[in-house]
């Protein structure tokens, strides 16, 4: 075996880890999360830096794995950008632990740590500290419900002094 094959592997399968501390949501039913999800608030990374209006959406697809579009408007180019990958589930099914790929074999984590029962908001992590994001079903959530997601973000661990809120007015857009 390559001396470097090893490691590499090590990486990858550590980029579809969890999160110290975090686990992730039981009882989880993709057929209830599918459709689309508003981001409200992220810690930065380069793929979204900048944006606004940011949402994902998942779908079926046919061979069981989980379509996912991500969109938002990029602000300082004044443009939509959109990025399009396949999700499937990391472990048991009905467990909110999924490892989602927008390039080619690289697939990374997607926890789900929190998860509202009638699916109207979500916590989620990647495979570390430094990705969470949430996420609901429409452009706005009360106060309440953020307040209490960031407190459990930051019990977790997670900076979230960090977080940037996401913009989802119409006057933001240059038309």
């Amino acid at each position: 075996m390559k001396r470097w094959l090893l490691p590499l592997c090590l990486w990858l399968s550590a980029c579809t880890g969890l999160p110290e501390n975090v686990e992730p949501v039981r009882n989880f039913e993709l057929d209830r999360y599918l459709g689309k999800w508003y981001e409200i608030a992220r810690l930065d990374h380069s793929f979204e830096r900048g944006m606004s209006h940011v949402t994902a959406t998942y779908s079926l697809n046919e061979d069981g794995t989980v379509r996912v579009v991500n969109r938002g408007f990029q602000v300082g180019e004044g443009e939509w950008k959109v990025a399009e990958g396949r999700a499937r589930f990391a472990g048991s099914n009905n467990v909110g632990h999924l490892k989602v790929s927008f390039f080619g074999p690289f697939y990374a984590s997607y926890v789900v740590v929190e998860l509202d029962p009638d699916y109207r908001y979500a916590l989620v992590s990647g495979y570390n500290k430094s990705n969470l994001w949430i996420l609901a079903r429409t452009p706005e959530l009360p106060q309440k419900t953020i307040d209490r997601l960031v407190a459990r973000a930051k019990a977790l661990g997670f900076a979230t002094d960090q977080l940037i809120f996401v913009d989802h007015s119409s006057e933001s857009l240059e038309e």
